[in-house]
C-alpha cells in the first residue's frame, strides 16, 4: 500500500495556475458530455420522425448507457495503474469522433451504433471525472470542487434541451451531434498541454480484464432481455429466459472471481464498508429513476400536451437550472460543515420524490406551470444527490483504490440507468400500445384499416410532427366533416394512451425513490473535518 502522504505531496506541488486550468478544463469535458443527454433526449421525437423506430425509442439511449457503463470501471482501474492523463484524452477522441458519425447517420441503426461508441468515449470521461476531483484536492475541498463539477453538468442540461430544441426545430436534428465538435477539440489540446499526469501507487500493476471481460456479458445480455422482453418476444419466451440465465451465471462468476482478486476490477471488501454499502445502493436506485424521469419529460411536454421541441426545451429549462443550483448548494454545504451526508441526502431525496408522484398524476389537461414545478422540484433534488454520496464515499476509501472505487460509484449509477431506461421502455411500449387499443372506438376500427392502426402503434408520429398528423387526417378526409371529428377523436385518444403510460412510469420511479429514502437513512455520516490528518483515509 503506498504512503497516504503520496497524494499530499502531489496536491501541494501544482502550481494553483495549473490547478485551475485542469480544473477548467476538466469541467469543460463533462459539460460537452452532459449536453449530448439532453440535446438527443429533445430531439428524439423528431429523430425517430426521420428514422423511424419508436419501438426502438430507449435503444438510442440504452446503447449509449451500455457501452458507456462497461467503460466505466476499466477506466478507472487503468487509471490507478497508469494514471488519468491519457485515458482521458483518448476517452475524449473517442467521443467526438462518435458525436460526428452519429450526426450523418441515415438509419436508426446507425445512430444506435455510433451513439454505443460516444459512450465509450464518455464512460472514460465520466469515470475519471469525480475520480480527478479527489487527484487535484484534499478531503476538505472536495465537496465544493464536486458540487461545482455537478452544478456544471447541471448547467449543460439547462442549455441542452433548448439548444436542441431551436436546433431541432430550425435546421437539424443532426446539428444536435455536430454543434459541440471544435468545443471538444479545443479541450482535447488543453488536457494535453496542462492536464497533470499522476497515479496512485497500487499493489502491483495488474489489471483485472477478466472481470471487466466478465462484466460485459452480464451487462448485455440483461439489458437485452430487459429491453425485448413484453416487446419484440414474450417474457417467457426462451430467448429471454436464456438471456436472463446466462447474464446470473456471468454475474456469479464475475462475484466469484473478484472475491478471490488482490486487484480486482470492483474491490468487494469495500461493501464492508457502511458508507460504500449504503452509498451504492441508494445512486443505483437514483440513477434508476433519474433516468426515466429526464428521458420522457421532453415526449411528454410534445406528444401530451402538444409542445414543439424548442418549447419543450425551454421548458425543461427551469428544472436543468434547479438541479445546478442544488448541486452547487450542497456542495457548499459538504464543505462548510464538514459532511452530514445523511441529512443532506434526505433532504435530495425527498425533493425528488415528491416531484415524480406529482409528475405521475398529471394528466392532458395538466397546465404547462403545474408541470414546470413539479419537474423543478425533481430537479432541486437530484441536484443535491449527485454529489453527496460520491463525496462520501471518496472521503471514506484509501486512496489507493480511489479510481477504482469512485468508477465503481459511477458504474452502480449507470447500471441503475440501464435498468430504468430497459424497465420503462418495456412499460412504455406495452401500456401505450394497450391504453391505444383499448380506447378505439368500433367507429374508428371501421375506417381504419388494422395495418395502419399497427404502425400508429409502433411509431405514432401524428403527435410530434406536423406531417405525420397530417397524412393520418387525410386517412379521415373522405369521411367529410364527421372524419374530421373521427380523427380529433383518435389524436385524443393517442394523447390519452400516452399520458397514461408516461404516468405509469412516474409512479413506477417514485416508488424506487421511495426505497432510496428508506436506505438513506442507513448511511453513516463521517464529517471531513474529522480526518484533516488523514488523506483518502477513513477515522474508524
Amino acid at each position: 500500500m503506498e504512503n497516504p502522504d503520496i497524494a499530499a505531496t502531489f496536491q501541494s506541488s501544482l502550481p494553483r495556475k495549473q490547478v485551475m486550468i485542469a480544473t477548467g478544463g476538466l469541467m469543460l469535458s463533462m459539460f460537452l458530455g452532459s449536453l449530448y443527454q439532453t440535446i438527443v433526449a429533445t430531439a428524439m421525437p423528431r429523430i425517430i420522425t426521420d428514422l423511424g423506430g419508436f419501438t426502438q425509442y430507449t435503444w438510442v439511449f440504452t446503447s449509449y448507457l451500455i457501452t458507456q457503463t462497461i467503460a466505466v470501471p476499466l477506466a478507472g482501474k487503468l487509471s490507478d495503474v497508469y494514471g488519468r492523463k491519457w485515458f482521458f484524452v483518448v476517452g475524449l477522441s473517442i467521443f467526438v469522433v462518435a458525436s460526428f458519425l452519429s450526426g450523418i447517420s441515415q438509419t436508426i441503426l446507425q445512430l444506435i451504433i455510433y451513439r454505443g461508441l460516444q459512450g465509450i468515449g464518455f464512460g472514460i470521461m465520466m469515470a475519471l471525472g469525480t475520480i480527478v476531483i479527489a487527484d487535484l484536492f484534499p478531503p476538505l475541498e472536495r465537496g465544493k470542487y464536486g458540487g461545482l463539477l455537478a452544478g456544471t453538468l447541471g448547467l449543460a442540461t439547462i442549455i441542452g434541451p433548448t439548444v436542441g430544441g431551436y436546433l431541432t426545430d430550425y435546421l437539424s436534428w443532426r446539428w444536435c451531434f455536430f454543434i459541440t465538435i471544435p468545443l471538444g477539440i479545443i479541450v482535447i489540446i488543453l488536457f494535453i498541454f496542462y492536464f497533470p499526469q499522476y497515479k496512485a501507487v497500487t499493489t502491483s500493476g495488474r489489471v483485472d480484464y477478466t472481470g471487466a471481460v466478465l462484466i460485459i456479458f452480464f451487462i448485455m445480455p440483461l439489458m437485452l432481455a430487459l429491453t425485448w422482453g413484453g416487446v419484440n418476444y414474450p417474457w417467457n419466451s426462451p430467448l429471454i429466459i436464456g438471456l436472463f440465465v446466462f447474464s446470473a451465471v456471468m454475474l456469479a462468476l464475475f462475484l466469484f472471481i473478484e472475491s478471490r482478486t488482490a486487484d480486482a476490477l470492483l474491490p468487494l471488501k469495500l461493501f464492508r464498508n457502511r458508507v460504500v454499502a449504503v452509498s451504492a445502493i441508494v445512486i443505483f436506485l437514483v440513477g434508476l429513476s433519474h433516468i426515466s424521469a429526464v428521458t420522457f419529460i421532453p415526449l411528454y411536454f410534445q406528444g401530451v400536451l402538444g409542445a414543439t421541441a424548442a418549447e419543450s426545451g425551454g421548458f425543461l429549462t427551469p428544472m436543468m437550472f434547479s438541479m445546478a443550483m442544488g448541486s452547487v448548494v450542497v456542495g457548499q454545504a459538504i464543505a462548510r460543515t464538514g459532511g452530514y451526508y445523511r441529512f443532506l441526502a434526505t433532504v435530495g431525496l425527498l425533493f425528488m420524490g415528491v416531484g415524480l408522484y406529482l409528475l405521475s398524476q398529471m394528466t392532458v389537461d395538466t397546465t404547462y406551470g403545474m408541470a414546470i414545478v413539479n419537474i423543478v422540484l425533481i430537479g432541486f433534488g437530484v441536484g443535491i444527490m449527485m454529489p453527496v454520496h460520491t463525496i462520501a464515499v471518496q472521503n471514506t476509501v484509501p486512496y489507493s483504490i480511489m479510481g477504482a472505487t469512485t468508477s465503481m460509484i459511477t458504474l452502480l449509477r449507470q447500471m441503475g440507468s440501464l435498468f430504468g431506461l430497459s424497465i420503462v421502455g418495456s412499460i412504455l411500449n406495452n401500456r401505450f400500445s394497450s391504453a391505444f387499443m383499448a380506447g378505439l372506438t368500433p367507429e374508428i376500427k371501421s375506417v381504419v384499416s388494422p395495418e395502419k392502426l399497427a404502425s400508429i402503434v409502433e411509431n405514432p408520429q401524428a403527435l410530434v410532427n406536423v406531417e405525420a398528423r397530417a397524412e393520418l387526417q387525410s386517412v379521415f378526409g373522405a369521411l367529410g366533416s364527421n372524419g374530421q371529428a373521427l380523427f380529433e377523436q383518435t389524436l385524443s385518444i393517442l394523447q390519452n394512451a400516452l399520458n397514461s403510460a408516461l404516468a405509469q412510469i412516474f409512479m413506477v420511479v417514485f416508488g424506487v425513490a421511495i426505497l432510496a429514502l428508506l436506505v438513506n437513512f442507513f448511511l453513516k455520516g463521517i464529517p471531513s473535518y474529522q480526518k484533516k490528518t488523514r488523506v483518502g483515509g477513513a477515522k474508524r
